[in-house]
């Protein structure tokens, strides 16, 4: 389905059924594409565990330091400019 702006103003319903229709929704603005709506369903599936995103465990081999000191670290150049 596509819909324009003025669609997602007012005819708002009519795009969630779509979306309970598992259709993705391509949203225009101006005669462009800006976005794409996808149903949640389909996302949910794509999800991965915690355990297989790429920072988990990025400090395993650090056990002396405690997750304070690590933000700290990390923020470190936040506070360099102050």
């Amino acid at each position: 389905m596509k819909a324009t702006m003025v669609d997602l103003k007012y005819k708002m319903g009519d795009v969630l059924k779509a979306l309970d229709r598992n259709e993705t929704v391509t949203i225009l603005y101006r005669g462009k594409v800006k976005g794409i709506l996808t149903p949640a369903d389909k996302h949910r599936n794509t999800l991965k565990k915690i355990s297989e995103h790429p920072f988990f465990g990025m400090s395993a081999s650090e056990t002396s330091r405690s997750v304070t000191e690590e933000l700290d670290t990390l923020r470190e150049f936040r506070y360099d400019d102050i």
